[in-house]
């Protein structure tokens, strides 16, 4: 296995001040060797003899209805789950009918010191610890409302809106203080899904209203605390790119294949934040062959590379069950040896 990078090495690329040996890798992050089955055992034997250079650390953020034994209260809402769930998808699924119940629901919070906050996960060996956790704002907000609510609540419902957001804000600032000093974590990762495959979910005033005061505090939390803020969204969100620079964000995933253009966005954008780049899981990796994932890795890597650093390479989401394993190896080789190659240039 090639050596991994070093927390320097990471805060180096990560804050622009300087690329490393090679482009950092972080794969293991989005793929799990359980996800292939019978082809398990093959995949992590792959995904082993390459290098990943962050150590990943689960936050148990509060499940909507669902509540852990040791903590009863450890949930969003007190109430049971609907018997109509399962006849709905995921963000038609409605746990605040109504925001009379939000004084119920912010008085019955649950508690960011729960005592089993972190999941058990590997010792950081030298490595770059990222502690994570998913749906931060806006995910939050549907998978309480469901979609068709929370697109318009921002309207209808503003003051609410403010009021689940500052309690929700609370709430991350103190894990992401509990995973520095628990952790010692050197970065905070979430996701928040805020683009379509064309546009944004939503306006910039509306970002700037609901959601750009709340990400700076969380963002400045993290940096209190000496760690990175590292952001997941989905989709077209080139619009709201300048007003997360303007607040700090450190680290952007994935620029999502076919949502923008990316020799625009490194041109535009890679000199201000690090780019965390996915590579495409829609299309190249399950129907290319390992040639065409070779080539994709190349044009990353020559698209995105900057001598000061702020790139790393990963996927754009989720390894799905119908990746060829020839592709995934082709994908860990070209990655290394590519990558490997332009840093020394």
């Amino acid at each position: 296995m090639s050596h991994c990078l070093t927390v320097d090495q990471m805060k180096q690329v990560i804050e622009g001040k300087g690329h490393a040996p090679r482009i950092p890798i972080t794969y293991r992050f989005w793929i799990n060797p359980e996800t292939f089955g019978e082809r398990k055992a093959e995949a992590k034997e792959i995904l082993d003899a390459y290098p990943e250079d962050v150590v990943s650390r689960l936050i148990r953020i509060p499940d909507v209805f669902d509540a852990p034994e040791d903590d009863k209260t450890y949930r969003w809402v007190q109430k049971e789950r609907p018997k109509q769930e399962k006849k709905l998808g995921i963000d038609a699924v409605v746990a605040i009918e109504d925001w009379d119940e939000l004084d119920d629901v912010l008085e019955h919070f649950p508690d960011p010191n729960y005592v089993n906050l972190f999941a058990p996960g590997p010792d950081a060996d030298g490595k770059y610890v990222l502690a994570n956790w998913w749906y931060c704002l806006f995910e939050r907000l549907w998978s309480l409302r469901g979609m068709e609510n929370a697109l318009t609540d921002f309207y209808t419902n503003p003051d609410e809106v403010h009021r689940l957001f500052d309690a929700l804000t609370n709430f991350y600032c103190r894990v992401i203080e509990r995973s520095a000093k628990e952790l010692h974590a050197n970065g905070i990762f979430t996701s928040d899904d805020i683009g379509t495959q064309n546009g944004p979910f939503f306006s910039l005033d509306i970002f700037r209203t609901f959601f750009k005061p709340y990400y700076k505090r969380i963002i400045d939390t993290a940096h209190a605390n000496g760690m990175h803020f590292w952001l997941h969204t989905c989709g077209n969100i080139e619009m709201f790119l300048p007003e997360f620079i303007e607040i700090g964000l450190d680290v952007i995933h994935p620029i999502q294949k076919y949502t923008m253009e990316e020799a625009h966005i490194a041109k535009t954008y890679g000199d201000k934040i690090c780019i965390w780049a996915g590579f495409d899981v829609q299309q190249t990796i399950p129907y290319g062959t390992p040639e065409d994932v070779r080539k994709e890795i190349r044009f990353l890597i020559d698209t995105y590379y900057r001598a000061d650093g702020r790139f790393i390479l990963t996927l754009g989401n989720a390894a799905t069950a119908d990746t060829p394993l020839d592709s995934l190896r082709a994908l860990l080789e070209e990655t290394v040896s590519y990558g490997t190659q332009k840093c020394a240039e």
